[in-house]
């Protein structure tokens, strides 16, 4: 019988094995679990706390276990090594919790699960505290990409992949941002409402917020909440959406009476975005290949008050998807791998390899190429990902305008000035955690001659 998920501890068990069995999205499962209404309380927040924990201090989690342990982790049962996880997670990150808590309710998670291994449970963590201060990492100058993956948690082959692109010190403060709680960030609806207003409202409720620095519509939100719970939510005056993606609509652009297509729109955040900033006027169009999706999008745009939108299921790697040349402006914020915002889903940074990157990067540019042919002459196309990956952003960019001499690359810098510490010397749209306390994405834009 499968144990009570009333104990928070034992619910983050469960999720944590299901992600390493099955896949599947952090967040979504622990909704699931808190839909139940099992968790109360203060538990209702550790329970969080420790799958996101868990998920995004893996790497360095392991490598401390590993010098305890004296055999092969993956030799170990799931379940006996996830109890080590969220153990040794509770003392090494969590200061609230009374040491003796974390290594006792470690034990007793074992004896309802993996009784047999709860001796080995409670050596390896006792085993912790009394060598803390003696555990070893890589030496950063004769590895540098393994020091920084063991310190701050991050896959190897991806810190490597950083160094490649930045100086030691912005790569391991890059890795380090990577795996913190990220921020609530949030984007007022201005159909509806003002962002001093919403930020007025929010002081009145009692919820501290401060604008955002680059995006005119977006607010971070101090604390955790229960996004309906805020104050607006259920009058649509704001949605979920971190700046980053904010800035990718403002830089497409639209103007009121033009029409639009977002390829790829699903959960909706910047195709309601397009919609305010053609003040629900014109012809917006969202598609995505996922016919179960649309529905999300269909009531975002409700909750907003938007009517100038509408959806339909597209493949676009199809290239005879729509007549040539139909809309003046055209956002691709194409699949990708996600590099950019796995502090908000760790679980993805332990999944991908390498070859997923060039698997990607292919996709992306036949994308690209079919989301081109529906641009008008003189329109605007904007290619986007939330990946830091040079392979899916400007190496695809360069490949398209090396087979589209109809298409120029726009200079950012000059048609946006006030956001140039943003951009690239080349005009195309960078943001990093570690710098500007955004998601990590990339923009350019193209426009057709």
């Amino acid at each position: 019988m499968a144990p009570s998920t009333a104990n928070p501890r034992q619910a983050a068990c469960q999720v944590l094995l299901r992600i390493a069995k099955e896949g599947g999205f952090a967040d979504r499962l622990i909704d699931h679990e808190l839909e139940k209404g099992h968790l109360i309380g203060p538990d209702r927040g550790l329970f969080p706390e420790l799958v996101f924990g868990v998920l995004r201090r893996r790497g360095s989690l392991d490598h401390i276990l590993a010098q305890l342990v004296d055999k092969p982790l993956d030799t170990l049962q799931p379940q006996a090594l996830t109890i080590l996880r969220l153990g040794l997670y509770q003392l090494a990150y969590l200061d609230r919790i009374p040491e003796s808590a974390a290594v006792n309710e470690s034990v007793n998670l074992a004896r309802e699960t993996v009784p047999r291994a709860g001796g080995l449970i409670n050596a390896v963590l006792r085993n912790y505290l009394r060598r803390k201060d003696g555990l070893t990492f890589p030496d950063p100058a004769a590895n540098p990409a393994a020091s920084i993956a063991a310190r701050h948690s991050q896959p190897e082959w991806l810190v490597a992949q950083w160094l490649g692109q930045l100086d030691f010190p912005e790569a391991e403060a890059l890795a380090e941002a990577s795996s913190r709680q990220p921020p609530l960030t949030l984007r007022a609806n201005t159909l509806r409402t003002t962002r001093d207003e919403l930020l007025r409202l929010f002081t009145e409720s009692g919820v501290s917020a401060v604008p955002c620095c680059h995006s005119p519509h977006g607010i971070q939100v101090e604390g955790r909440h229960q996004i309906p719970t805020l104050p607006g939510y259920r009058e649509g005056l704001f949605c979920v959406q971190d700046e980053a993606s904010q800035m990718v609509a403002l830089f497409l652009a639209p103007q009121p009476g033009e029409r639009v297509l977002d390829c790829c729109a699903a959960p909706g955040g910047k195709a309601t975005h397009l919609a305010q900033l053609l003040a629900n006027r014109g012809e917006l169009l969202a598609t995505d290949i996922s016919r179960t999706k649309l529905p999300v999008i269909r009531e975002a745009a409700q909750r907003l008050g938007i009517d100038c939108l509408a959806v339909a299921t597209v493949d676009l790697h199809r290239p005879e998807t729509f007549p040539t040349g139909g809309f003046d402006r055209v956002l691709l914020d194409a699949p990708c791998s996600g590099l950019g915002v796995i502090r908000r889903n760790p679980e993805a940074k332990w999944r991908l390899t390498p070859d997923d990157i060039q698997r990607l990067a292919a996709a992306q540019k036949a994308m690209c190429a079919n989301a081109a042919t529906m641009v008008k002459n003189g329109g605007i196309l904007v290619y986007s990902t939330c990946s830091t990956s040079r392979e899916e952003n400007e190496q695809v960019v360069q490949d398209f305008l090396s087979r589209h001499p109809d298409y120029v690359l726009e200079d950012l810098n000059g048609l946006f000035p006030d956001h140039r510490e943003l951009f690239t010397a080349e005009g195309m749209f960078r943001a990093w955690p570690h710098r500007h306390n955004m998601d990590g994405f990339f923009a350019a834009r193209l426009r057709k001659l």
